[in-house]
């Protein structure tokens, strides 16, 4: 597993709190003329080692103000070697499960007064340490995962940019910044 490293950004924009919730409540009429307009939402996952960017992941969906989430999922399954031992004589045999890691986003939004847009955010993001990632974790050849989630709720106007979440690996220092910006599509 020594240098695998997929990454996976899950960004789920519900406008309720739960997706079983959102999943039961058909979509609502729209309260203005453009209510209607489509809404580019651009989220951008920035990975930094100090003041260096190391990897920068742009996803963009596109989102109809009171309607059901748009859906984004990307991913792959990385195998992990599992030992079973057997009777005495013979020896382990080795088999693999898999872990998904990849992309998963899900976006929806509000029209609220003034131009001005609510957008719940919830962010996913997990990836596999490489070996040589930190001298803080040792090289084992297992695998090990980190994980990221976020849920936010975010209100921004068109050609608006925002930073709504950064945080701190603890185990490298790297730091994971989300940024997030929306455009009426015309």
């Amino acid at each position: 597993m020594t240098g695998v490293k997929t990454t996976t950004l899950a960004m789920t924009c519900l406008m309720l709190a739960t997706a079983g919730a959102w999943a039961q409540t058909p979509p609502q009429p729209a309260a203005a003329a453009d209510a209607r307009q489509s809404l580019k939402v651009q989220v951008v996952l920035s990975r930094y080692q100090g003041e260096k960017k190391v990897s920068s992941l742009p996803y963009t969906l596109t989102v109809i103000p009171g309607d059901r989430p748009t859906s984004l999922r990307m991913g792959a399954q990385v195998p992990v070697a599992n030992t079973t031992f057997q009777e005495a004589g013979k020896g382990p045999v080795q088999s693999f499960s898999y872990r998904e890691v990849g992309t998963s986003i899900d976006c929806a939004a509000h029209t609220l007064e003034g131009g001005r847009y609510s957008v719940r955010l919830t962010v996913e993001d997990s990836s596999v340490y490489p070996d040589d990632t930190s001298a803080t974790v040792p090289p084992t050849g297992h695998p090990s995962f980190r994980s990221f989630r976020s849920d936010q709720m975010i209100v921004l106007a068109d050609g608006q940019s925002a930073q709504y979440t950064t945080a701190t690996d603890k185990v490298t220092g790297e730091v994971v910044k989300v940024d997030v910006t929306l455009t009426v599509l015309k």
